[in-house]
């Protein structure tokens, strides 16, 4: 099940990088750009979810620093 999970996300992922790169408002831009963009299309395409990720890798980090 969870390599299920897995491989649809990153399929997933790989068609928001496509799309992006053919069609999307980045087409200019290369499709290694896009395809970083792909592997982290919820926070793409959900802006407020980016924030709320961005808040949880910050508190992590500071909790790997505070116990290294």
């Amino acid at each position: 099940m969870k390599n299920k999970i897995i491989v649809a996300y990153v399929g997933f992922g790989i068609l928001y990088a496509l799309y992006a790169w053919i069609f999307g408002d980045t087409a200019h831009k290369s499709f290694a750009y896009n395809l970083g963009q792909g592997l982290v299309w919820p926070a793409v395409m959900f802006p407020s979810l980016g924030k709320i990720m961005g808040a949880i890798i910050i508190v992590a980090f500071v909790a790997v620093i505070t116990v290294l």
